[in-house]
């Protein structure tokens, strides 16, 4: 089957969810939004079980809902060891990160650089921040797109890509303009519900179509194309060109996971949105320990792809027509099952939990609070005395503003994963280590050493991009550097990437203030 266009039960259920989400934030912010504290943390009033879930949602979204399937569904079962990175992560940023944090009553993770070291580079961070947060946001952003455009024009052609962003782009400052924090943490639990649940009607259609047994289906993965075990999840080779292996887990990706969970606003913020420290470290823990089923969920319904599309020895009578149906790109094969198998009203019902799972207010939120917090603020407030309505005003404008620069930036995700040819889980990820490598190197040398200066941290930070940039194909192409440098996985980029940028870092002379910068913690 070819894929079909919404029916007008399929977008009266999309109107209805637009009218869930609508409710949720007006509840959320009944109480009125007064203080910059207020819109950007929620009063520190979040529950810690809401916190989690939002981390959660932050840490997922669409790369979870498209590019896990499509992982699955190209390989096996290795990305699971990422949880390992995930959770050595967790437990670093939880002992280590969030207690300084809450000690200095920071409203942005850049505020630690402040006392360490001085404004300066406290601001340096936090630019490095915004760039590589405009690169992460609108690479997923373009994730979002690509299922928006399925729906609403059966196919990825760039012009399509570029509406069905815009759309996206609409839907996001709607409710981010307006609640703040409170309103996208609460909306991030409906959005939770929403695509799990999508997920979980998508695996049992799946079963229901594919004739064989779960058995056989099982016997099937494990002697996949050219003998391939597709359920394979440890991968003990040392091969820098495997992303999720478990020697990259317990290296690149554990630095992936300190960087997004304790240096990354985006995630951060909603940590601090607790009553305490302690608040925030269980919920991040918690949002890790739920990640597993969500994730395994994602990838089995890559593999039962895998055989639905590429398996007609299992699918029975229909074998042939199931084995012409899937030509388009590979990105597109899980839309392109929604919109071709599932029938109106239910397609409905998932659609809006792949819309869910796209939501791009996380990032807008985020980045609002270091431009204002780390820059407007106190830019503004040497030259006049303001009320606190000024900075949630600014706060506002300023998620219009990044979400124009995460617009564009969606536009040139789309011929960057094209001329890569990278799967998408591992293209989001890997653009995330443009911002990570240099923070990473920085907050090692701030918290580990008393070397560092506001001098070596600018240096710091851009020589961790540069590294990153010097991996990637139009890079290498351009300049004529060895070939074997695009095949380098980004979990090894990133190594790479801290390395140079820690070492560039404490080439900085002892910081006068850094004793005083020193903060002790009870945990």
């Amino acid at each position: 089957m070819t894929p079909l266009a919404f029916t007008g039960w399929d977008w009266a259920i999309l109107a209805a969810y637009v009218g869930i989400l609508a409710i949720a934030g007006y509840a959320a912010t009944r109480r009125g939004i007064r203080t910059a504290d207020d819109y950007f943390l929620a009063s520190h009033r979040a529950p810690t079980w809401l916190v989690a879930v939002s981390v959660l949602s932050t840490v997922q979204s669409a790369a979870t809902f498209l590019g896990v399937p499509d992982n699955s569904f190209r390989g096996n079962y290795t990305y699971l060891t990422s949880i390992l990175g995930a959770l050595l992560g967790a437990v670093i940023v939880s002992r280590v990160l969030i207690p300084r944090f809450y000690a200095i009553g920071a409203t942005t993770v850049y505020e630690l650089l402040e006392q360490r070291f001085d404004v300066v580079a406290r601001r340096a961070a936090g630019l490095m921040y915004l760039i590589g947060r405009v690169f992460a946001s609108g690479a997923r952003l373009y994730l979002a797109a690509i299922a928006v455009s399925m729906v609403m024009f059966l196919d990825v052609e760039p012009q399509h890509l570029v509406i069905a962003s815009f759309v996206l782009l609409l839907f996001g400052l709607a409710f981010t303009f307006m609640g703040g924090l409170n309103a996208v943490i609460w909306s991030d639990l409906i959005q939770v519900i929403l695509y799990v649940g999508a997920a979980v009607l998508v695996l049992i259609f799946l079963l229901v179509k594919i004739p064989a047994s779960i058995p056989e289906i099982i016997a099937a993965l494990q002697n996949g194309p050219l003998g391939v075990d597709k359920l394979q999840v440890v991968d003990t080779s040392f091969n820098l060109t495997a992303p999720f292996s478990l020697l990259a887990a317990v290296t690149g990706l554990t630095l992936l996971n300190i960087g997004n969970s304790g240096l990354d606003q985006d995630t951060t913020q909603r940590l601090l949105a607790c009553d305490n420290a302690r608040d925030g470290s269980r919920a991040l823990m918690a949002s890790v320990w739920a990640s597993i089923p969500v994730i395994l969920l994602f990838l089995v319904i890559g593999s039962l792809l895998h055989i639905f599309y590429e398996r007609p020895d299992l699918m029975a009578t229909n074998s042939a027509a199931i084995a012409k149906t899937f030509q388009g790109e590979k990105i597109t094969v899980f839309m392109h099952f929604i919109l071709s198998e599932i029938p109106p009203g239910l397609r409905g019902v998932i659609t809006v939990g792949i819309i869910a799972a796209a939501a791009i207010n996380s990032g807008l939120i985020s980045m609002s609070a270091v431009l204002v917090n780390d820059f407007y603020r106190p830019f503004a407030e040497r030259r006049h005395s303001y009320e606190e309505a000024h900075f949630v005003l600014a706060g506002r404008l300023a998620t219009v503003v990044l979400g124009l620069a995460l617009f564009a930036m969606s536009i040139i995700c789309y011929y960057w994963q094209r001329y890569s040819n990278l799967p998408l889980l591992d293209f989001v990820l890997g653009v995330m280590a443009f911002a990570y490598s240099g923070l990473l190197g920085v907050y090692a040398t701030a918290l580990f050493t008393k070397r560092g200066s506001s001098a070596s941290v600018i240096a710091a930070l851009i020589g961790g991009f540069l590294v990153i940039l010097m991996f990637q194909g139009y890079v290498v192409d351009s300049l004529g550097l060895p070939a074997v440098l695009k095949s380098i996985a980004f979990p090894w980029q990133l190594c790479v990437g801290t390395a140079v940028a820690t070492a560039i870092c404490m080439l900085g002379s002892q910081d006068a203030r850094s004793d005083q910068g020193d903060v002790h913690v009870k945990y």
